[in-house]
């Protein structure tokens, strides 16, 4: 893609504080943080007012705009002239919902500046902005090695965000194994299709974005100092972590879904073969009682002694068939 435009840098009208700049209040959602001619601009939630501050003050290519406005982009990396536009996904934990969405990182990065648009609230994004806003020797550490290291900086932080709600998600399966085995396999029924939900959406989110990862590997020495080059293999290293992490979760999960399932099954075959016992218990007794019941002729009609006798026969059969199930386990 050749000789396309440089972007041009923002020209605003703002005030400055130990290197802090914001933009006018007139510019909504628009947060600016500048040291020794590195910039980091972050919109959150970009609306059509953000855009036009962005094509105003930016000129970016128009697909790379109309990646912005579309809700449904794969994670990817575009290389142009001066700058990469690329996209990441994070999970985010939707409480209205009460499940895990994938949380959409746009970024453009060139040599003295860096553009993150979040679609979702990213709380590791807004720490570090935070941390930037505030901190001279935050500022001071990030910025001076370049818009390579911020990016990493901010990649890096996004993903090791991923591995307390890992842990979390850990702590429930362990739960679930517990709760299995303690008598509650019909009630964590739900509970197990919920895991297991998450856990399939945590692969739909981290799978897409490992190639891209690759990529960005690649390309990051247009940004990054020689002696930087092992920052963003501990980026790989830690999606490849997270994957592994998933890939057990969903033998785990899948291993527990089995279990439960036999546990119930074979609590069902207790009951339905400790019914079969009780029926063949009975049956002999009621077919017996059935005979001597009969409005004919039988013999020891009227007689009490007979009937004493057949209670007997009666207590005696029961005896026996108890014995006889007892001894092959039945009851």
């Amino acid at each position: 893609m050749a000789n396309f435009p440089k972007p041009r840098l923002p020209r605003l009208a703002r005030s400055r504080v130990d290197g802090h700049s914001t933009p006018p209040s007139t510019e909504p959602n628009v947060e600016l943080v500048e040291y020794g001619g590195l910039r980091w601009i972050n919109v959150e939630r970009p609306g059509p007012l953000d855009q036009a501050w962005l094509e105003e003050h930016f000129e970016f290519h128009p697909l790379a705009y109309e990646d912005i406005r579309s809700r449904n982009q794969r994670p990817k990396i575009d290389e142009y002239p001066d700058y990469l536009f690329i996209v990441l996904h994070f999970p985010v934990f939707d409480k209205a919902l009460g499940r895990l969405n994938a949380g959409e990182l746009d970024i453009f990065v060139g040599p003295d500046f860096l553009v993150t648009l979040p679609n979702e609230s990213l709380q590791p994004v807004e720490y570090l902005f935070e941390r930037c806003r505030t901190s001279d020797e935050a500022r001071e550490q990030l910025f001076s090695k370049g818009s390579g290291f911020l990016l990493y900086k901010i990649v890096d932080d996004a993903f090791d965000y991923c591995f307390p709600m890992l842990r979390k998600i850990g702590n429930k399966l362990d739960r679930l194994e517990d709760d299995i085995f303690q008598g509650r396999s019909e009630e964590v029924v739900r509970d197990i299709s919920n895991a297991k939900q998450e856990i399939i959406n945590f692969r739909k989110i981290i799978r897409p974005q490992r190639p891209v990862l690759r990529d960005l590997e690649r390309t990051k020495q247009r940004y990054l100092r020689e002696d930087m080059e092992l920052y963003f293999d501990d980026v790989q290293d830690a999606s490849e972590r997270i994957w592994d992490m998933l890939e057990n979760y969903k033998e785990v999960i899948e291993a527990l879904e089995g279990t439960n399932e036999s546990v119930i099954s074979h609590r069902q075959n207790d009951s339905l073969r400790l019914l079969a016992a009780v029926t063949m218990v009975i049956t002999p007794l009621t077919l017996v009682a059935s005979i001597w019941g009969m409005n004919v002729g039988v013999p020891g009609e009227g007689s009490q002694s007979a009937f004493w006798v057949i209670i007997g026969g009666l207590l005696v059969l029961l005896v026996g068939l108890v014995y006889h199930f007892r001894r092959r386990g039945w009851l």
